[in-house]
């Protein structure tokens, strides 16, 4: 499998913080439709969220106005490995209902025969 040495974007995926609840709900229910070597999480709503990539376990926790960068190729090991977020991996989201939007996006290098 030999990759392009191009990168590409997956679709954002966003959900609106005004329909937040103490429940996990999926931000992309239908998961991410490519490996991604950088996940970007912005929280531009008006409340802290927590976020899961399983939908049951706490895994990130995000004031409001905050950004993360999660470049996933900077953990691989040993050398010359690749660290991707797999592909099909929904987001959750759960908080206190605000205003504002959270967004996730993603980058991925594709394959040649993509």
């Amino acid at each position: 499998m030999a990759y392009k040495s191009t990168v590409q974007a997956v679709p954002l995926s966003t959900f609106a913080s005004s329909a937040l609840t103490g429940s996990y709900q999926a931000v992309n229910a239908t998961g991410l439709p490519s490996e991604i070597f950088c996940l970007v999480i912005t929280n531009g709503s008006s409340t802290a969220v927590t976020m899961s990539y399983d939908g049951v376990n706490d895994h990130e926790y995000m004031l409001s106005g905050g950004t993360k960068v999660i470049n996933f190729q900077t953990n691989a090991a040993p050398n010359n490995w690749t660290a991707l977020m797999a592909k099909g991996t929904v987001f959750y989201v759960k908080g206190t209902a605000g205003t504002g939007t959270i967004a996730f996006s993603g980058y991925f290098q594709p394959i040649n025969n993509q």
